[in-house]
């Protein structure tokens, strides 16, 4: 595994200053992927904006792991409902040309 696209969460840890539990919980709940290679935990960078937001939401608002779920679950919901709106948007100009 190319160990250049993975970011030890002791390191996330100590930059955003949370615990490993934290993530741990994340990855129980399927919002982020954590891999273990040796005795050292990781997760992807491709994963970082999205763990910024959970953070933020978490330090900021106060929001526990679980109202993270929902809300990033919800937020889900929206974006493919929108990509579904502009889909149908597109089929309609065909019927309406």
């Amino acid at each position: 595994m190319n160990l250049e696209k993975l970011i030890p969460i002791t390191e996330l840890c100590s930059h955003y200053k949370v615990e490993i539990s934290f993530f741990t919980n994340l990855n129980e709940m399927g919002l982020v992927s954590i891999k273990t290679i040796e005795t050292t935990s990781y997760i992807e960078s491709d994963a970082i904006y999205e763990i910024e937001k959970m953070i933020r939401m978490h330090q900021e608002l106060a929001v526990n792991t679980e109202g993270i779920d929902v809300v990033f679950n919800l937020l889900q919901k929206i974006d493919n409902l929108q990509k579904e709106l502009v889909s149908v948007k597109n089929r309609l100009r065909l019927y309406e040309s």
